[in-house]
């Protein structure tokens, strides 16, 4: 990678990080709240989902910011926003400005990937390495992130604890308003006699993205009528897998003998929980393995493969944990590693089914399907888990990984 590649690999993995430690800090807190707020667990529940809910839809509207106003002033008003709305958390009275602070979150966060990831296509010239270490800080962001929480509860309320993660978010933005780069540079050819090209901090622009309501339409229509729609529809059953295997996972684990919970040091704990932080830790080899595979395949082959491998791990996922604790570990390894493979593909595969001058709207539209439409995978295995059992969920993520893996191959062949 060359300097321009690294200052913005930089930037985007440690914004990344922080985005998905936010994300996964917010399920530790629930119980705290109510403890702290005369709340039912249904009212602390919808106002957390309202959050999330925003996470995915403000990633479209974050799409078309990011083409107009370039990507790293978006990254910098996302980290500081987030940060805001953490201190808003440590001095809220009650649930009404806890779910305001989530708000101001959700929205903070969602137009971080369509920016980050439109800054890597157009500004880095190594692009799959960069999707790769991009995709890496996020797992550990979601892996090491809510275990540092963890850890700092054990010596700190909740309200001193979620002032202090506001901490690296306010430092990290310092640091994007700061950080200079061309985020073109993988896109324009580069005039020799242009001294600008790292020294305006990557925002000058060219007349790309969209300007109006008309062109937002237009451009809209350009990319789901071609043949973006057909990973457009990829990128939403992904994201119906990964939140309806994810989101109930911990719950169907806590029912296996292999994980019932041991005394150690007197206190008594959950393996369940470290068996699952386990399964996201793997996400890391996924990911930089999905970002290798785009540099050395066609990245709709690599898709297909990926996904057909998801939907046999979801049909010996439970035989799997049925046989013992062995077979149980090996099946979740493979699932953690081929759940987050397919993020570096599928988010190569946007950027070469779409123009550059798009390529934030391209992505806003990919992370509305990926944590927008599939935010619905957790309403589903919810209400599967509720009135069928987990076979039968089983067998329904199944079906979303052969309908993605179908839709890739078919793009293949193209």
């Amino acid at each position: 990678m060359n300097r321009n590649d690294r200052s913005i690999v930089g930037l985007v993995s440690l914004a990344h990080a922080m985005v998905h430690t936010y994300e996964l800090s917010i399920p530790i807190l629930i119980p705290l709240w109510l403890e702290a707020f005369p709340v039912t667990k249904s009212t602390v529940g919808a106002v957390v989902a309202v959050g999330y809910g925003l996470f995915g839809l403000g990633a479209l509207p974050g799409g078309v910011l990011s083409d107009r106003i370039g990507s790293r002033r978006l990254i910098a008003a996302c980290l500081f926003a987030m940060a805001g709305s953490f201190l808003l958390l440590s001095v809220a009275p009650s649930v009404v400005v806890v779910a305001l602070a989530l708000v101001c979150w959700g929205a903070g966060a969602s137009v971080y990937h369509p920016s980050g990831l439109s800054l890597i296509s157009t500004g880095v010239e190594d692009r799959g390495d960069a999707f790769a270490y991009h995709g890496i800080a996020g797992n550990v962001g979601i892996a090491l992130g809510p275990l540092a929480v963890t850890l700092l509860l054990l010596v700190a309320d909740w309200r001193t604890v979620t002032a202090v993660l506001a901490i690296p978010a306010v430092a990290a933005g310092v640091v994007a308003t700061r950080v200079r780069f061309d985020e073109h540079a993988a896109t324009e050819a580069p005039d020799a006699d242009d001294e600008t090209a790292e020294t305006d901090g990557g925002d000058s622009k060219s007349d790309v993205g969209v300007g109006s309501l008309g062109e937002f339409v237009a451009e809209s229509k350009t990319l789901l009528l071609g043949p973006f729609a057909a990973v457009f529809l990829v990128v939403m059953l992904s994201g119906l897998y990964y939140r309806g295997v994810l989101t109930f996972l911990p719950d169907v684990l806590s029912a296996f003998p292999s994980f019932a919970p041991v005394e150690f040091a007197g206190r008594e704990l959950q393996p369940y929980r470290y068996a699952y932080s386990g399964l996201l830790l793997v996400g890391v080899l996924g990911q930089y393995t999905g970002g290798k595979l785009t540099d050395r395949f066609p990245t709709e082959r690599a898709l297909a493969g990926a996904f057909a491998l998801l939907a046999v791990l979801a049909v010996v996922f439970l035989p799997a944990a049925e046989a013992g604790l062995a077979p149980l570990l090996v099946v979740g390894v493979l699932l953690g590693f081929a759940l987050f493979v397919v993020q570096p593909l599928y988010q190569a595969t946007v950027a070469a089914y779409t123009p550059p001058g798009t390529r934030g709207l391209s992505y806003g539209y990919t992370y509305l399907g990926v944590f927008g439409v599939g935010a619905l995978g957790a309403a589903i295995a919810g209400t599967v888990l509720q009135y069928a059992d987990a076979p039968t969920l089983f067998a329904i993520l199944a079906g979303f990984a052969v309908a993605a893996s179908a839709i890739a191959a078919w793009l293949s062949s193209r």
